[in-house]
């Protein structure tokens, strides 16, 4: 992950999603240079930033991020799937999305929160749901795009506590945050 071509691709798929939905309060596509700087910085906190590749061809992207900046939050992680349109109903989603709870529990993540925009992608509910996402809130009006006001649905899944203690353990043994 992070060849020029892939983050090419990448940034193509979130592209559409900017320009053309609102599954993302995103409003001006991110450059492949952000999609660099965003991988080695995810790539730098230990936490997983997935490719799904079909024939070669980049057709699928999933991430954990930071949740919130306060260190308290650190083991609670933001995932983000986006998928290219002709790449939706295959069952790339299901697959990053299963891999990628994986790899949040391996890199000592405790919660995984799915922000999803309630007119924007029912299918995106559907899938956290299905993996064990149940609802946490609602924000009513947050976000404005393409002429309306929108709301955001919270999912949240719990992840194995054992991993947020190992997590814990090693950041208090080298100092480093988790």
């Amino acid at each position: 992950m992070g060849s020029p071509g892939e983050l090419s691709a990448i940034a193509a798929i979130m592209s559409h999603y900017v320009r053309n939905t609102v599954v993302t309060f995103i409003e001006s596509p991110p450059t492949v240079s952000d999609w660099a700087e965003r991988y080695w910085d995810l790539a730098a906190r230990g936490l997983p930033f997935l490719v799904a590749e079909a024939d070669g061809d980049v057709v699928g992207f999933a991430y954990a991020a930071p949740w919130r900046p306060k260190s308290a939050y650190r083991h609670t992680v933001e995932n983000s799937i986006y998928l290219s349109p002709a790449a939706t109903g295959l069952g790339i989603g299901t697959a990053l999305l299963e891999r990628l709870i994986e790899r949040s529990a391996a890199a000592g993540c405790r919660q995984l929160i799915a922000v999803i925009v309630d007119a924007g992608d029912p299918a995106s509910a559907k899938l956290h749901r299905r993996h064990g996402f149940s609802d946490a809130g609602r924000l009513h009006a947050v976000g404005f795009k393409h002429g309306r006001w929108l709301d955001t649905m919270l999912l949240q899944r719990s992840l194995p506590e054992v991993c947020a203690t190992q997590q814990a353990d090693r950041s208090d043994r080298d100092g480093a945050p988790a």
